[in-house]
Parts: structure tokens; sequence; C-alpha cells
């Protein structure tokens, strides 16, 4: 049986395009965690900005200031949304490939078995003619016993 497996190069491109799909999924929970701590910090400024006024002037810095957090909480909020649909559907694409791949490895897992299993009947076939022609006499058909 012939030793190398007959779709090793098949198996290499799907390893490889799990690899791939894997680091795009790093890559989108990595966004989504940055975004997220993005967002909190946003958050803790928001309520870092002080209510207290002492004139109008100060309450429409408040105001101004509470209106550009709350934008860029929403504006946050929506990359955040866009981030976690990246990361499922690289989620999607990632346990995809590793389908592909799974396939494939077991399909070389038998190949190795069988190749394993041939070789060892070769082996035995081989340990078996040795151990034929061992006996006395062999195959000459003697008895060992000299007359």
């Amino acid at each position: 049986m012939n030793p190398q497996f007959p779709l090793a190069g098949l198996l290499r491109l799907r390893r490889l395009e799990q690899d791939q799909a894997a680091a795009r999924l790093g890559a989108a929970n990595a966004r989504l965690r940055a975004l997220s701590a993005r967002e909190d910090a946003a958050r803790a400024e928001a309520e870092r900005i002080s209510s207290d006024v002492d004139g109008a002037a100060a309450l429409r810095a408040v105001a101004a200031a509470r209106a550009s957090s709350l934008g860029m909480l929403a504006e946050l909020h929506a990359l955040a949304e866009l981030a976690d649909a990246e990361r499922d559907e690289a989620l999607l694409e990632f346990g995809a490939a590793r389908a592909r791949t799974i396939g494939l490895e077991k399909l070389e897992a038998r190949h190795a078995d069988a190749v394993a299993a041939a070789d060892l009947a070769a082996e035995q076939g081989l340990l078996d003619d040795l151990g034929s022609g061992a006996r006395p006499g062999g195959d000459r058909g003697d008895t060992g016993v000299t007359p």
C-alpha cells in the first residue's frame, strides 16, 4: 500500500484554511474586546461629567459634554454590534473549516491504520518465511536424520 496519504496536499490546504479562519476569529474577538473596553471607558468618562452648574455657560458645557458622550456611546455600541456580527460570521467560518479538516483527518487516520496493517502483514509474512526456513531440513524435504 502507498505509505503517502493521497490527499495529503488537500489536507495541508484545509489545515491552512482552518488556521486562517481561526486567525480571523481571534481578530474578531480581539476587536470586540477592544470595542467593549472603549465603550466601558466612555461610560466611565460620561459618569464623571459634573452635574454642578453655577451658570448658563456651565449648563451649556455640561449639556454639550453629555450629548457628545451619548453620541460616542451610540457610535461605539453600533461598532460593537458590527464586531459581534463579524465574530459570529468568523465563528461559523471556523466551524465549517474545522469540519472540512476533520473529515480529511479521519481519512488520513484510516489510511495510516491501513498502511500499518499492511506493514505488519508483510512483516509477519517475512517472519513466517524465515521461520519455515529455520526448521531442520528446511524446504529440501529432509527429515534431519542422517542414514
